[in-house]
């Protein structure tokens, strides 16, 4: 078991910047990648970014975050970090970090095996 704790959340205005954690414990060596989600009010979950957690300098970002978000890795820490800068209301969601142990593409939340309870991010215009 991997167990994932977020936190980082919160109110900004737009064009602002957030750091979001996520403090892994558990079975961590069993990990793959860990990824971040979001998902607004009515609609779908989706992909933000995600690392290899053995070779972090694999990441990928969903295209609406590129440029403007950064993935990243305490590996003495054991936490994963999300930097998010020139926020938009587009950006409003609860945020969710998540971990996965099988070798499959990492955007797909399906996929994914352990998540945090999730961070709520709000983003005023």
């Amino acid at each position: 078991q991997v167990q994932l704790v977020e936190s980082g959340g919160g109110l900004v205005q737009a064009g602002g910047s957030l750091r979001l954690s996520c403090a892994a414990s558990g079975r961590t060596f069993t990990t793959y990648a860990m990824g971040w989600f979001r998902q607004a009010p009515g609609k779908e979950r989706e992909f933000v970014a995600a690392l290899n957690w053995s070779n972090v300098r694999l990441r990928n970002y969903a295209d609406s975050v590129k440029g403007r978000f950064t993935i990243y890795r305490d590996n003495a820490k054991n936490t994963v970090y999300l930097t998010m800068n020139s926020l938009t209301p587009e950006d409003t969601a609860v945020y969710y970090c998540a971990a996965k142990r099988s070798r499959t593409a990492v955007w797909v939340d399906d996929d994914y095996d352990y998540w945090g309870q999730g961070t709520q991010v709000t983003v005023s215009s």
